[in-house]
């Protein structure tokens, strides 16, 4: 199969590639920097022409209210593209839970990504991941000082990157879903609790303060964000670390 992985120079995005390739598909990364700008348009037309699949993996350059202007936009060009190129499977990379949190624009935006999708005519798939251990330095990073690290008691299900390339990378080769499968790490720590394991495994010395006010995921009511019927991922937080 051909296939357009948008957005193919990215943390999932090179491991789906990698992934396609090594199992005998011809997958194609696009990105900016392959010169293919998903918001201007250039470059879109020539990427998706005479691909199988598109696999969208992009993101918006900022969390704030400007992301829905970005997943709208992007979408649009996008989906036009390959309504012309003729793409028999459309598939985006979604976040579990991203339809409970309207108190978040980043997670209301990536809804708006998937309303568009299904409301279109290209048979499609949407993955939605819980969140990446990959982005776990982030999160301690948005509510620390030189002694502690703010975090809520938010439930986390973490899945590695790996899996999750793992897991679009096996959407992207079958039947169109036309629906959603949701995809999760193996165990649930509350964000505080993970944050301790992060830093003790680092031998960071900061102590960790439950607060549930601290941060982007102290908008998250409940344990929204983790799917115990998800297809559980094999890695660990534990072995990640390691």
């Amino acid at each position: 199969m051909k296939i357009a992985v948008i957005g193919g120079t990215g943390l999932i995005g090179s491991q789906v590639v990698t992934n396609l390739n090594a199992a005998g598909h011809e997958a194609v990364p696009h990105s900016k920097s392959t010169g293919v700008d998903i918001i201007s348009g250039q470059g879109v037309d020539e990427a998706v022409a005479g691909a199988d699949v598109v696999v969208n993996v992009t993101n918006s350059p900022t969390f704030d209210e400007a992301s829905l202007a970005f997943f709208r936009t992007s979408m649009d060009n996008l989906l036009a593209a390959a309504q012309k190129g003729g793409v028999g499977h459309f598939v985006i990379l979604s976040i579990v839970g991203v339809d409970q949190v309207p108190e978040l624009d980043y997670y209301r935006a990536k809804a708006l990504q998937e309303k568009i999708l299904t409301a279109g005519t290209i048979p499609y798939s949407i993955v939605r991941a819980t969140q990446f251990m990959d982005f776990m330095d982030a999160v301690l990073s948005w509510t620390a000082d030189a002694d502690t690290v703010r975090l809520p008691a938010t439930p986390i299900q973490p899945i590695a990157s790996k899996d999750v390339a793992d897991a679009v990378a096996e959407v992207a080769t079958g039947a169109p879903l036309n629906g959603i499968r949701n995809i999760a790490g193996p165990e649930v720590f509350p964000l505080d609790e993970l944050g301790r394991i992060t830093l003790s495994h680092k031998g960071d010395n900061r102590t960790v303060v439950t607060d549930p006010t601290a941060g982007m995921f102290a908008a998250v009511k409940g344990d929204v964000l983790t799917d115990k019927n998800a297809r559980l991922a094999p890695t660990h937080y534990a072995d990640w670390l390691s």
